[in-house]
């Protein structure tokens, strides 16, 4: 068992912990907006030059999420990069639908914030799989890990954003707005 899932008893989450976990929240919060009012069609459909849709960015980040949440609660210092589950993590099956990818998402949130409020110490270092473009195992703290979730987060709540507005001219910032009370 390792230092993170021994700590996993702790209820209370405070410092830097607290503070990743609400930053993230926040994050996934303004990447969920992206998708209100929207049905599976809607969600599947390509609405800019790129391959991207926002059922496969949801689908992605879940899945980017809890590769990474795995890394740092089963840790493996043989481990190596594995480009078909990467690659899978951007197609989306006919049966899949956007509730279920959300409702997904939304699990391996809640595992998230279970796994970090274990953590006793953001500077441990994780062994990262090696992969063609890093050869050479590397060590990342948890800290990193968890600040590469958070970045990978913002990334695509800003492609998505992208997407919705070329969609239907829905944008975040409009609806956050709107959220607070604001007319436009």
């Amino acid at each position: 068992m390792s230092t993170v899932q021994n700590a996993a008893a702790q209820s209370t989450v405070t410092g830097e912990n607290a503070d990743i976990l609400a930053m993230l929240a926040d994050q996934r919060q303004t990447f969920l907006i992206t998708f209100r009012g929207l049905d599976d069609a809607q969600a599947r459909t390509r609405s800019t030059a790129s391959e991207l849709t926002l059922i496969a960015l949801v689908k992605h980040l879940a899945t980017v999420e809890r590769h990474w949440i795995e890394t740092m609660l089963e840790p493996d210092e043989n481990a190596e990069f594995d480009m078909e589950t990467a690659t899978a993590a951007w197609t989306v099956g006919e049966d899949e639908t956007l509730a279920s990818l959300l409702e997904d998402y939304a699990a391996v949130a809640r595992a998230t914030e279970a796994a970090v409020s274990g953590v006793p110490d953001l500077g441990v270092l994780i062994p990262m799989p090696t992969a063609p473009w890093a050869p050479e195992r590397e060590w990342w703290t948890a800290r990193k890990i968890l600040l590469h979730i958070l970045r990978e987060t913002a990334q695509h709540s800003g492609h998505a954003d992208i997407i919705r507005e070329s969609l239907d001219g829905g944008n975040t910032t409009m609806q956050m707005g709107a959220d607070a009370g604001m007319e436009f």
